[in-house]
C-alpha cells in the first residue's frame, strides 16, 4: 500500500500553495512514507484525471469554494480515496491521520476510535466538573450566608440574655431598698417601747422614794 499525495506544482492558487506544503511538513514530521504525483507534470494526464474522477472532496478554497474540478492537495492510498486537505487537518488535529490515511490496522483503528470517544468524554467530565465547581460555589456562598445568620442570632440572645440579668439586677437592688425601708419603721418604733419602759420604771422608783421618806417621818 503507497500513500499518494495529489498537487500541482503550477498552481497560481496561494492557498492551495499553502495546504500543499502543509500537508507534505506534517507527513514528514510524522515520518510517514509517501509518494508526491504533480499532475501538472508532462505524461501524469491519467494521474489527473484518476485524482479528478475519484476524488469525493472538491478541496475548495477561500477563492474558490466551488471548482470545477477537485483541488489539491487530495490524498489516496494505492488507488483508494483518503480525503482532502480538510479532512486531512481534522484527522491530524485529533491523532486519527493513520486511520484517515487508511495505514493502520483493524485493532489500531479500534484503539483510535477509541481515543477519540475518550477525548469526548474527558471533555464531557471537564464540563460535568466545571458545573459541579460552580455549584459547590453557590452553595458555599449559601452556607456562609447561614452561618452569618445564625451568629447574627446567636448575637441578639447573647444581648437579650444579658439584657434580662441586667434587669434582674436590678429588681434585685430595688427589692432590697424597699425591704430596707420598711424595717427603718420597725427598728424606730421599738426604740420608741424601750425609752418609754425606761421612763415608767424610773417614775415607779421615784414614787417608792417617797413612799418610804413618808414613812419615816
Amino acid at each position: 500500500m503507497v500513500l499518494k499525495v495529489y498537487v500541482s506544482g503550477m498552481s497560481g492558487n496561494k492557498e492551495v500553495k499553502k495546504r500543499q506544503q502543509r500537508v507534505l511538513m506534517i507527513l514528514d514530521s510524522k515520518n510517514i512514507q509517501y509518494d508526491t504525483v504533480d499532475i501538472t507534470e508532462p505524461g501524469k494526464e491519467s494521474e489527473k484525471e484518476l485524482m479528478q474522477n475519484k476524488s469525493t472532496s472538491n478541496g475548495g478554497t477561500v477563492s474558490d469554494p466551488d471548482p470545477r474540478h477537485p483541488l489539491p492537495p487530495q490524498l489516496f492510498n494505492d488507488d483508494e480515496y483518503c480525503g482532502d486537505y480538510d479532512a486531512f487537518d481534522m484527522a491530524n488535529e485529533i491523532d486519527t491521520l493513520e486511520v484517515f490515511l487508511k495505514l493502520a490496522p483493524a485493532d489500531t483503528t479500534a484503539v483510535s476510535t477509541a481515543q477519540i470517544e475518550l477525548k469526548q468524554e474527558n471533555g464531557e467530565a471537564k464540563k460535568e466538573e466545571a458545573e459541579a465547581e460552580k455549584e459547590k460555589a453557590a452553595e458555599g456562598g449559601e452556607g456562609d450566608e447561614a452561618t452569618e445568620k445564625a451568629e447574627g442570632e446567636d448575637g441578639e440572645d447573647k444581648d437579650k440574655k444579658e439584657g434580662d440579668e441586667e434587669d434582674a439586677d436590678k429588681e434585685k437592688e430595688e427589692n432590697s431598698e424597699e425591704k430596707k425601708l420598711t424595717a427603718t419603721p420597725i427598728s424606730t418604733s421599738a426604740s420608741s417601747d424601750g425609752e418609754r419602759h425606761q421612763a415608767s420604771e424610773s417614775l415607779s422608783e421615784l414614787l417608792l422614794d417617797s413612799e418610804r421618806a413618808a414613812a419615816a417621818q
